[in-house]
C-alpha cells in the first residue's frame, strides 16, 4: 500500500513536470488566446492564420515596392504609413504570443520567435538609426510561416531524405567539385595566355580613345592586342566559370580562334557536368528507397533481402555481407 502511494505521488510529479514543460497554458484568458494564436484546427485559429497570412504577404509587397526608387518617390508617404501599420500589427501579434505561452523566454529563443522579433525591429531602429529600415527585407523570412499555416511540414520529410542522400554521396560530390575547380584553374591560366597576352591577336594598335597608333613615317604600329577582361588569371577563371555554367553574361568574350575553340569546348563540358551530380544523387536516392523497400520486405517475409539494407546494392542469393559496403545480410528467420 505504501509502495502504491509512492507510485501515485511520483506519477503526479511526472504529470506536473510534463505540464510545466508544455507551452500550452493551464487555463483562463491565456488559454483562449493560445488556442486562437497557435492552434489552427479551430475556426478562430484558422481565421487568425488567414488574416496573418494576408498581412505577411501585403507587408512583403510593401517592402518590395519601397525598394523601387520611382515608386518610393511617388508613393513614399502611403508606403511609410503601411510599413508602420504592419509593424505595429506584428508587434501586437508578437506580444500576444509571448503573453499566452507558458514560458515566454522559450518562445522568444525559438526559430519563429527570433524571426518575429527581427521583422519588427528595423522600423523602430529607424527612429534612432537612419537607414535601418533597409533591414525590413528580413520581414520576408516571415513567409516561412506558410509551412505552419498550410501544414506543409510533412513535405519536409522529402527534403530531409534529399539531405541524407547528399551527405551519403558527399565524397563523390567533393571529388566532382575538386575536378571542376582544377579545370577552371587550368582553363583560366590558358585563356590568360591565349587572350590576355595578345600573341594570337596581332594587328594595328590603338590608343585609349580608339585612334590608331602610327609611327614617325605615318604607318600603323603592329603589335600584340590583349583581349579586354583576360588581363589576369582570376578574371580569366571568372570567365571560365560563367562559360562552364552556360550562363554567358557576355561581359568578357574571346576574339581569337584558339580562344573561341577553348570556349566552345568548355560549353560542351559544362553541359556534360550537369549530368554528374544529378546522376550521383539520383543513384543515392534510388538506392536508399530500394534499401527501405528491401528492409520492409525482409521484416515481413523474414527471408534474406535481395538488396543491401544500407546502400541498396543488389546482392547474390548466398551473400552474407554486402560486397559494396560490408553491411551484414539479414539471416533467414531473423528480423
Amino acid at each position: 500500500m505504501k509502495l502504491c502511494d509512492e507510485e501515485l505521488k511520483e506519477g503526479h510529479r511526472d504529470t506536473l513536470r510534463r505540464g510545466n514543460a508544455s507551452p500550452h497554458p493551464a487555463g483562463g484568458w491565456r488559454h483562449d488566446v493560445y488556442v486562437v494564436v497557435f492552434e489552427a484546427d479551430t475556426p478562430a485559429g484558422k481565421a487568425f492564420d488567414v488574416g496573418l497570412l494576408v498581412a505577411i504577404l501585403t507587408s512583403v509587397v510593401v517592402v518590395l515596392l519601397e525598394s523601387v526608387d520611382e515608386v518610393r518617390a511617388a508613393y513614399g508617404f502611403p508606403l511609410r504609413v503601411a510599413e508602420w501599420f504592419f509593424t505595429l500589427l506584428f508587434t501586437a501579434e508578437y506580444a500576444l504570443r509571448l503573453l499566452c505561452v507558458r514560458r515566454p523566454a522559450h518562445y522568444a529563443r525559438s526559430f519563429f520567435g527570433v524571426i518575429d522579433l527581427l521583422s519588427i525591429l528595423p522600423t523602430f531602429l529607424s527612429l534612432v538609426i537612419p537607414g535601418a529600415q533597409q533591414l525590413l527585407t528580413i520581414r520576408a523570412l516571415r513567409l516561412l510561416r506558410l509551412f505552419r499555416i498550410f501544414k506543409l511540414t510533412r513535405f519536409l520529410t522529402e527534403a530531409e531524405a534529399l539531405l541524407v542522400s547528399v551527405r551519403s554521396a558527399w565524397s563523390k560530390i567533393t571529388v566532382f567539385i575538386a575536378t571542376v575547380v582544377i579545370l577552371v584553374v587550368i582553363v583560366g591560366s590558358a585563356m590568360s595566355l591565349i587572350e590576355g597576352s595578345g600573341v594570337f591577336n596581332r594587328g594595328p594598335l590603338t590608343d585609349a580613345a580608339g585612334e590608331p597608333i602610327v609611327d614617325d613615317a605615318g604607318a600603323p604600329v603592329i603589335g600584340d592586342r590583349p583581349t579586354p577582361g583576360f588581363d589576369s588569371i582570376p578574371s580569366s577563371m571568372y570567365w571560365a566559370i560563367v562559360t562552364m555554367s552556360t550562363v554567358g553574361y557576355g561581359d568578357i568574350a574571346p576574339v581569337t580562334v584558339p580562344g573561341k575553340a577553348v570556349a566552345s569546348l568548355l560549353i560542351l563540358i559544362g553541359y556534360s557536368l550537369i549530368i554528374v551530380p544529378t546522376g550521383v544523387l539520383s543513384a543515392e536516392i534510388a538506392g536508399r528507397r530500394r534499401a527501405a523497400e528491401a528492409e520492409a520486405e525482409a521484416e515481413i517475409s523474414q527471408d534474406p533481402p535481395d538488396a543491401c539494407l544500407r546502400c541498396g546494392r543488389t546482392l547474390p542469393p548466398d551473400a552474407a555481407f554486402c560486397h559494396a559496403c560490408g553491411h551484414p545480410v539479414v539471416e533467414k528467420g531473423h528480423g
